[in-house]
């Protein structure tokens, strides 16, 4: 997995984002002082997912990739606090093949 954190992104990077976002949901991350991106596998991005929003409160949105219905990089909207623990959290149960109720 790839993973990159973005600290106070511009508007430049926050339109990208929601102009990328399939689900159309764009409201609720408009604000986000940081995003976190993982690319990688399905498989990985899922458990990212279900890892970030059960750890903190952060947003996690699917980003559209070249082919719109393969998930493939996750945004995670939030503050900066939230959004780093999220990404660490994931890069740690991920190493370790995430089982989690």
């Amino acid at each position: 997995m790839d993973i990159r954190i973005i600290k106070s992104p511009s508007a430049g990077t926050m339109q990208i984002l929601r102009q990328r976002i399939t689900d159309g949901a764009t409201g609720d991350f408009v604000n986000a002082a940081a995003v976190g991106l993982v690319q990688g596998k399905l498989i990985d991005m899922i458990c990212a997912a279900d890892i970030a929003e059960k750890l903190v409160d952060v947003t996690v949105r699917d980003v559209r990739g070249s082919c719109p219905q393969n998930m493939i990089l996750l945004a995670i909207f939030g503050d900066t606090a939230a959004v780093e623990a999220a990404v660490e959290q994931i890069r740690s149960d991920t190493d370790s093949n995430y089982v989690k109720k």
